[in-house]
């Protein structure tokens, strides 16, 4: 069982930067593939970015509406991921899930995905 807990949500101006931490329970979090995925209000939850696990060297991939702005990191001593969010817009505004993923590889499809945090929120004012 894998326990996630986020955190580092908040309200931002538009062009501003907020980092979100993703801190996970268990002895196996290296093994682990992690994913960011985002629900807007009205929208369903869509991918974000997702890092492998170490057996895939921790490859990384991003939604294209994200792709250059924002970052996904992993500590594994830690046990915890990141996602820094830079250059921020208000179509970034959703609550923002952490997401493990046993398999470890770096899966953008949310039905991979076995554990999941209860989400902070993210507000980008124009």
């Amino acid at each position: 069982q894998v326990q996630l807990v986020e955190s580092g949500g908040g309200l931002a101006q538009a062009g501003g930067s907020l980092r979100l931490s993703c801190a996970a329970s268990g002895r196996t979090f290296s093994t682990y593939a992690m994913g960011w995925f985002r629900q807007a209000p009205g929208k369903e939850r869509e991918f974000v970015a997702t890092i492998a696990g170490i057996s895939w060297s921790g490859s990384t991939y991003y939604a294209d509406s994200v792709k250059g702005r924002f970052t996904i990191s992993r500590d594994n001593a830690k046990n915890t991921v990141y996602l820094q969010m830079n250059s921020l817009k208000p179509e970034d505004t959703a609550v923002y899930y952490c997401a493990a993923a046993s398999g470890g590889y770096y899966y953008r499809a949310q039905q991979f995905y076995d554990y999941w945090g209860q989400g902070t929120q993210v507000a980008v004012s124009s």
